[in-house]
C-alpha cells in the first residue's frame, strides 16, 4: 500500500495515465505468496478474482496485503454487481474494482452507486478500516470517492451493443471486455480465436478509442495479447498464475518423459 501521504491516490489510475499498456495477469491460485511473487515478477497489475476463486474476506485481505508490498496494482474482480460485495472489497483496501456481467447503463449506474459514498452513491460509511489506513488518512471521507476506480466488464453481446451508453455513465472509469464469457455467449465457448469473436474484439477496441474510454482485455497467450495491444486496448492481462504454472509444469514433464522411458527400458529402476 502507498505511504500514508499517498494513501488515497489510485495507483491503477496513475499507471494507466503513463505511456504504454499496463500488463497484468489473473490470480487464480488464491495464495498470498503467489500473489506476491507475481508482483515481484514485474506485472503492472494483478487481478484478485473474487468471482471464480474460493477466497473469503480474510484470504482476500492477505492477498491484497501481499500485492501492496510490490510495485503491482491490485484490481479486485467482484463476484457480482452487489452493493455488499463492493463494501467489503473497498473496505479491505481494494481501490480498483472490476464488476462482472454488466449489460446495461442502468446496471452500470448501480455499480457506480455501490462504489461511491453519498451524495454520489450509496456505499455504507466506516471510518477505521484498511482503506482509510485504519483511520490515519485524516482526509479519507473527503477523498474516498475520487480514490476508487471502477471498471465495468462487458461479457455478452447485449453489453457490447450498449457499450457507448455504459461508458457514458458518470463514475465508469474504464471498460473491460471478457472474451471467455463473450465467446461462450456468442456460441463459441472457449474459442477466442473464432473469426466472429475476433471481429467483436476489434470492434470494441475501435469504439472505445472513438469515445476516449480506456478498455482492457485478457488473453491466454503472449501472441494473442500482443494482437490486442496492436488493436488499441489500453490495458491487458495474459493468462493467470495457475495457467502459467500448469503450462510450464506440463512442458517440463513432457521434456523429461523420453529420458524416463529410456531409463525404464534399460532396467535402471
Amino acid at each position: 500500500m502507498p505511504a500514508a501521504t499517498d494513501l488515497l491516490e489510485n495507483p491503477f489510475r496513475a499507471r494507466l495515465a503513463q505511456p504504454g499498456a499496463p500488463l497484468g495477469t489473473w490470480l487464480m491460485s488464491g495464495a498470498s505468496s503467489t500473489a506476491e511473487a507475481m508482483g515481484r515478477a514485474g506485472f503492472d497489475w494483478l487481478l484478485v478474482d473474487l468471482e471464480h476463486v474460493p477466497l473469503d474476506n480474510q484470504d482476500a485481505l492477505h492477498v491484497l496485503q501481499a500485492i501492496a508490498g510490490t510495485n503491482a496494482c491490485a484490481v479486485a474482480r467482484l463476484a457480482a454487481n452487489d452493493p455488499v460485495l463492493f463494501k467489503r472489497a473497498l473496505d479491505l483496501g481494494a481501490q480498483t474494482v472490476m464488476v462482472p456481467f454488466v449489460d446495461s447503463a442502468e446496471a452500470a449506474r448501480q455499480a457506480v452507486s455501490s462504489a461511491k459514498y453519498p451524495p454520489l452513491g450509496t456505499r455504507g460509511f466506516a471510518a477505521v478500516h484498511r482503506a482509510s489506513g485504519y483511520g490515519t488518512a485524516t482526509d479519507y471521507a473527503k477523498r474516498a470517492n475520487e480514490s476508487v476506480f471502477t471498471i465495468i466488464q462487458l461479457e455478452t453481446p447485449q453489453a457490447v451493443a450498449a457499450l457507448e451508453d455504459i461508458a457514458a455513465v458518470p463514475g465508469v472509469d474504464a471498460l473491460f471486455l471478457g472474451p471467455g464469457d463473450l465467446s461462450a455467449n456468442m456460441g463459441h465457448i472457449g474459442n477466442l480465436a473464432h473469426p466472429d469473436v475476433q471481429h467483436v474484439i476489434a470492434d470494441v477496441a475501435r469504439r472505445c478509442q472513438a469515445i476516449g474510454v480506456p478498455c482492457g482485455i485478457v488473453g491466454p497467450t503472449p501472441e494473442m495479447v500482443s494482437s490486442f495491444i496492436s488493436a488499441g486496448y489500453a490495458f491487458v492481462a495474459v493468462a493467470s498464475d495457475m495457467g502459467m504454472m500448469m503450462r510450464q509444469a506440463s512442458a517440463f514433464i513432457q521434456a523429461i518423459r523420453p529420458a524416463l522411458a529410456k531409463g525404464y527400458e534399460g532396467g535402471a529402476y
